[in-house]
């Protein structure tokens, strides 16, 4: 019994060791400006829309409001979630060094940029 534990325990280890290695992909700046810039069909249109929610969605839910002051202040009445994305496509074309940036990081800045919070 001794002996299967530390089998499995190597193997473990060893998978885990694997995992470490491997290149996680993310989706680069240019990628999502592609996606977003033609939506040709709702596959795409979806994806851009879900893609860039879920960045905003995960700002708001991560951010501890008493250790970390918002950077992004979205005023009411917001433009549409179409608006900001045709902002952001513009945004990635005018800004190409950002190109081979992860999107997630790139949309954040943008947001921060396009809606900053009242100084204090």
């Amino acid at each position: 019994m001794k002996k299967v534990l530390v089998l499995l325990a190597a193997l473990g280890a060893f998978s885990g060791l694997v995992q470490a290695q491997e290149k996680v992909q993310v989706l680069s700046t240019q990628e999502l400006v592609n996606v977003c810039k033609f939506p040709s069909s709702p596959e795409s249109r979806s994806f851009c829309v879900g893609y860039t929610t879920a960045i905003y969605d995960t700002y708001l839910a991560t951010r501890h409001p008493q250790r970390a002051k918002p950077y992004i202040c979205v005023k009411q009445p917001a433009p549409s979630r179409d608006e900001v994305i045709a902002e952001f496509v513009k945004f990635g074309q005018s800004n190409q060094q950002t190109a081979d940036k992860p999107a997630a990081g790139v949309f954040l800045g943008f947001l921060a940029a396009r809606f900053p919070c009242a100084r204090k």
